[in-house]
């Protein structure tokens, strides 16, 4: 009996850090903090000739602007609040959109329609919807933060992506960016995103992109961009083969599944019932959820389905591109940690990511994310990560190095 209550207490704490995990590392998601947000969802406006807040048309096309009138907009965005909730930008969809290719493929996955009563994805409304000040000059919003009071860093590398493509043509496609975390980013206040136009070629562009708090650079992105090119060199690895979604639980029906376990000690209880509380807005299936007679260590590796809550349809494909950028950091540093379940985590927090895009794909159409750790050492983890789409196109690939400090001693069983 003591040997399966052991088991069983393992088994949820590795689901409770599981789902620590796919909630990010340290630096968390966060809640509504400033302004009122007043800008466009990112599916109506990724253009460079977007209308600008606070100016002229002459302005936003690049005629004169009064002295000083960018110092009075960065410190304006600085001291806005936001008096609205996020979910205000949740709109219901008029009609259902044509459905498109954006990898569903053979055995398709159901386009999932925009009717009445059906919200449109909160990642595109409010997430990711940037207001525009100046040109080039962004403010974003916090989604919600969680006990940890850090901002999560995929939504700041998902609104960095946003502010680069809204400085580029409709025709060039993001294929790569890079980005450091070089500050904790204060939940609190807005985001301020300050794009430069590093280079427009004939074939490729880079915008790198610097975000702002309290005067000084919490995150830097370089994000390049290409015009469409066919070549007849292709190759990719061969995508793993796993159940499809329909036959998986989402994280809220394992979630139920350790609540209905009566031997489920209290303090496990409250940290799962919150969070179950917590309104993630993208959905997940873990292919090899935790077994709750099962305690052993992990390879580090580990694969799930996710797309994001809601409905998207065929946009441009930047918009997708965006909302990939925020799923990516999802689960994915913690990937580190599953060889390492006996320690206690006291510090977890990105350090850079990287991501490139291959193919076309649906953000809101269920992706497998496959994710590993090569190495871990020096406080430091590295780990890849790789979205696929159903038809077994690579869609996505993904890297990330992280600062990952643990107690020195195992923790002991404390049944």
């Amino acid at each position: 009996m003591a040997q399966t209550a052991r088991a069983a207490r393992g088994a949820v704490t590795g689901l409770l850090r599981r789902c620590a995990m796919l909630r990010g590392p340290a630096r968390q998601e966060p809640r509504p903090d400033g302004t009122e947000p007043g800008g466009k969802p990112i599916s109506a406006e990724l253009s460079p000739t977007a209308r600008v807040t606070g100016g002229s048309a002459a302005q936003s096309a690049g005629g004169p602007r009064p002295a000083g009138g960018r110092f009075f907009l960065l410190r304006r965005a600085a001291v806005g609040c936001c008096r609205s909730h996020w979910r205000r930008f949740r709109v219901a969809a008029a009609a259902m959109a044509a459905p498109g290719d954006g990898g569903t493929g053979p055995g398709p996955e159901p386009e999932r329609p925009a009717a009445a009563g059906d919200l449109r994805s909160v990642l595109i409304t409010s997430v990711l919807n940037l207001e525009r000040l100046e040109l080039d000059l962004f403010r974003g919003r916090h989604h919600w933060v969680p006990a940890t009071q850090r901002l999560f860093g995929g939504q700041i590398v998902g609104q960095a992506l946003v502010a680069a493509a809204r400085a580029v043509s409709r025709d060039e496609q993001v294929h790569s960016l890079h980005c450091y975390f070089v500050r904790a980013g204060d939940p609190k206040v807005p985001v301020l995103y300050e794009v430069e136009r590093t280079r427009t070629g004939k074939s490729f562009s880079v915008r790198s992109v610097k975000a702002i708090q309290h005067g000084k650079p919490i995150f830097t992105c370089q994000a390049s961009f290409q015009l469409s090119q066919v070549s007849p060199v292709q190759h990719q690895f061969t995508m793993p083969a796993v159940p499809p979604p329909e036959e998986l639980l989402t994280q809220e029906e394992l979630i139920q599944k350790f609540l209905r376990n009566p031997d489920l000690a209290e303090r496990y209880r409250k940290q799962l019932n919150k969070i179950q509380a917590e309104d993630v807005p993208i959905e997940i299936k873990p292919v090899n959820p935790p077994d709750i007679f099962c305690s052993e260590l992990q390879e580090p590796k580990q694969l799930f389905w996710v797309r994001a809550r809601g409905y998207i349809g065929d946009t441009d494909m930047k918009v997708h591109c965006c909302v990939a950028a925020y799923i990516s950091d999802y689960a994915f540093l913690g990937t580190a940690l599953l060889p390492h379940r006996q320690y206690d985590v006291k510090f977890m927090v990105s350090l850079d990511h990287s991501m490139w895009f291959h193919a076309p794909f649906r953000a809101d159409h269920w992706m497998l994310y496959e994710c590993e750790s090569p190495w871990a050492g020096g406080c430091r983890g590295l780990v890849q990560g790789r979205l696929w789409r159903r038809d077994g196109v690579l869609a996505v690939t993904c890297a990330q190095e992280g600062v990952v400090r643990v107690e020195q001693t195992p923790s002991q069983s404390k049944l």
